[in-house]
């Protein structure tokens, strides 16, 4: 079966050579699209998880062999699927990325902590749990929904603060490369929901920033930012945040969409939330070319009328 030039039985048998155990938890046509918190789009032509560092470089390896592109995907948000499927490899992160090391802070208020976490932890997990021991510095992570690895990559962020705030360092395997290593946060190039690494790039673990504080007032702040995203922001099937601010902290790309009128614009299967403008919305069932649709007229009505060029946080697999 040969997809865009590379063969998954080639695929499959370089795997097989490397760690046969490995090869037969290989699946053709996995679940891609409904990995994603869009919960729409198709299927990858193969999927494996990965339980080391080991089996991730063997994956690379094998794919790099015979042109296999790759995908790593942690919590799903910010990406969306092609209802076609799309042909590569996508590889989800086992237990041994879903960790979390913390002490209970014990110390003086304010003093500083060192968190260490698995790359395919959820930020909501990781905040609530620095709550419940009492460490300050990651409430804004709770109302964030994708995990340490992808949050990186991008620099993700709310509340006032992201992860350039945080991150002491990283551990990154680069499949091009078939390295691994740490790299410091200077090293990783953060900016405004962005940073030097792509997609071959994988983080698998980071060390954060956290203070000791009181469990009740750590708690407390957690509870404002779930509170206030329920009342701000739409449930149900979307990414998060479409489109990056076209000017961090003065012009917000929400703002422009609804000052448009465009709340509520829909196409097919997915609209433009009327919540808040900067979500789309896909109806249980629909279709992820709805999405694309919705998203190209938003950024040409945008552009149009106002000169900015939306930038989307979404990553795009299997479309033209």
């Amino acid at each position: 079966m040969r997809h865009e030039g590379w063969n998954v039985d080639e695929f499959i048998a370089g795997v097989d050579e490397r760690s046969p155990q490995l090869a037969l938890a290989i699946a053709r046509d996995a679940p891609f699209g409904r990995l994603t918190t869009y919960r729409i789009g198709g299927t990858a032509a193969a999927g494996v998880e990965v339980n080391s560092v080991d089996d991730l470089m063997l994956v690379g390896d094998a794919a790099r062999e015979c042109g296999a592109p790759v995908a790593v995907i942690g919590r799903g948000s910010n990406t969306l699927v092609s209802d076609g499927g799309w042909h590569g490899v996508v590889v989800r992160l086992g237990a041994f990325a879903e960790w979390i090391h913390a002490e209970p802070a014990d110390g003086h208020i304010g003093e500083p902590l060192v968190v260490g976490v698995g790359g395919s932890v959820a930020l909501p997990v990781l905040s609530r749990r620095m709550a419940s021991l009492g460490i300050a510095g990651l409430e804004w992570m709770v109302g964030v929904p994708g995990s340490i690895g992808g949050a990186v990559r991008m620099n993700a962020g709310g509340h006032g603060a992201d992860m350039a705030d945080s991150l002491i360092d990283v551990e990154v395997v680069d499949l091009q490369l078939a390295t691994s290593g740490r790299r410091g946060c200077e090293e990783l190039d953060l900016a405004f929901r962005s940073s030097a690494l792509g997609g071959h790039h994988v983080v698998v673990s980071a060390r954060l920033r956290g203070t000791v504080g009181e469990v009740d007032d750590v708690s407390r702040r957690v509870e404002e930012i779930v509170k206030w995203r329920r009342q701000h922001q739409p449930g149900g099937q979307n990414c998060g945040s479409v489109f990056v601010n076209p000017v961090p902290g003065e012009v917000s790309a929400g703002e422009l969409i609804a000052e448009l009128g465009l709340r509520g614009f829909r196409i097919g299967t997915a609209e433009v939330s009327a919540k808040h403008a900067n979500f789309i919305q896909a109806d249980s069932g629909g279709l992820a070319d709805d999405v694309v649709a919705v998203m190209a007229v938003v950024r040409d009505r945008v552009s149009e009328a106002t000169g900015f060029v939306l930038r989307s946080e979404v990553q795009l697999f299997g479309f033209n």
